[in-house]
């Protein structure tokens, strides 16, 4: 989910109403090569700032997605297998021998991350701290980029460092009852093509790390819906500003003229923070119908093509930001606690792309097909899981305890464009009819 800062949005908007620049990176960055410098919690010298996280490629329109879905239906679809060390022939403290096995099959596990979505890494200490999990990376050829939210600085580092690439990974206390809904990482026009998430430290109870195969969530989703979401697009609220209820006590007449000056000036500071156009909507929402204004982003694709091997999969977070989806986990883990400014702001919702309404029985039938594919994989100290971004999406349970879980996203890899070569040459029975 989208999170802003209060300080950041009352900068760009320069009267302290709120903040915005969490929408997307906007700053111009050169294109830095993957960090090579081993980094350790308790490292001195600070690592090159990486690049923006790389804009986000749709693929080409799907002429018949219905046609596309009964596709997806006949094919065998692996995911996320599991590697262990003690299954290499390895100790789970023989992290030099565990190095050297990542080093050598590097480009085998990154194909079976695109073929299948997500490896998952278990029984190796080579990860247990943030040095060796950089090594581990690396070693697999991985080129680091910012935070997709880096431009408010809205998720922290996981040793500090301002130009880390390990994030950390949603593990504060106040946000244990908060059931991450699955989501695939991006924000307006950007999005990692890849991630590696880690744990420093499980959660007492709970915080298992969820994910799920967005090719069978396109798969088992009703055509009708499908059909309706692909043809008229989606568009997600990504901020609420819930400033503006003394509008109300303005005589009646003036009201209009205030709104359209507020709108306008709203809606000018955000677009020049963000890279993608926001859309300002004036509604009303609390418990007491506060005049608000939300942030709508362009409308896009809930389905894309994969940048290799061409097959459709869901890609829409319908599942973490729609409104009555989250509300309705409330009446299990609890309220959400947006209690202080920040959380009042960071309120997300979906719509189609022409803002209309998702109906309360197609938002459900979306819930029940996600979590039907949903894995909850319990991560203990070390374990990985290295995941393609496009196809499989990710979220969190709720939990108990103290949880130190990182993350660190990806541009791409060594050997990606060999991997779109190959698909193209000698894997055509992947590639959907439409793009033969």
């Amino acid at each position: 989910m989208v999170k802003f800062s209060i300080p950041a949005v009352a900068l760009a908007i320069g009267a302290g109403v709120s903040s915005t620049t969490a929408f997307a990176p906007v700053a111009t960055t050169s294109r830095s090569a993957a960090v090579s410098v081993p980094l350790h919690m308790s490292s001195v010298a600070a690592p090159e700032q990486p690049p923006l996280a790389p804009l986000t490629v749709w693929g080409d329109r799907i002429p018949n997605i219905i046609e596309s879905q009964n596709e997806a239906k006949s094919r065998n679809m692996e995911f996320a297998p599991t590697i262990k060390s003690s299954d290499l022939g390895l100790a789970s403290n023989d992290v030099e021998g565990q190095l050297a096995y990542v080093k050598e099959h590097a480009m085998e596990i990154k194909q079976q991350m695109v073929d299948k979505g997500a490896v998952i890494f278990r029984e190796f200490d080579l990860m247990k701290e943030q040095e060796g999990f950089v090594k581990f990376y690396e070693a697999l050829g991985m080129k680091t980029c910012l935070d997709p939210l880096h431009s408010v600085s809205a998720r922290p580092t996981v040793d500090g460092n301002k130009n880390s690439p390990v994030y950390e990974a949603v593990n504060k206390e106040s946000r244990k009852n908060f059931f991450i809904g699955m989501h695939n990482e991006f924000v307006g026009t950007r999005a990692p093509r890849a991630a590696a998430f880690v744990c420093f430290k499980a959660a007492e109870t709970g915080g298992e790390f969820l994910i799920a195969d967005g090719r069978q969530i396109f798969r088992d989703l009703k055509p009708d819906l499908v059909e309706r979401l692909y043809n008229r697009n989606i568009r997600y609220s990504v901020m609420e500003l819930p400033f503006f209820g003394w509008v109300d006590n303005l005589p009646e007449f003036a009201q209009p003229a205030a709104m359209g000056v507020l709108k306008s000036v709203v809606s000018a500071a955000i677009n020049a923070k963000v890279d993608f156009s926001v859309d300002m909507q004036w509604g009303e929402g609390g418990y007491d119908n506060t005049k608000m204004l939300q942030a709508r982003a362009p409308s896009q694709p809930p389905i894309l093509i994969h940048p290799v091997t061409g097959e459709p999969h869901w890609f829409c977070n319908v599942h973490s930001h729609s409104s009555k989806l989250r509300k309705d986990r409330e009446a299990i883990y609890g309220a959400e606690r947006f209690e202080d400014g920040a959380s009042q702001i960071n309120k997300s919702d979906m719509y189609y792309g022409d803002d209309g309404s998702i109906s309360d029985e197609d938002l459900e039938h979306m819930d029940e097909v996600t979590m039907k594919n949903v894995q909850f994989v319990k991560m203990t100290e070390g374990d990985v899981v290295l995941l393609d971004n496009y196809k499989c999406m990710h979220g969190r349970n709720v939990f108990d305890g103290t949880r130190k879980h990182g993350v660190a996203w990806f541009e791409g890899w060594e050997g990606e464009e060999e991997m779109k070569a190959k698909a193209k040459e000698t894997k055509k029975e992947a590639v959907p009819f439409f793009m033969a």
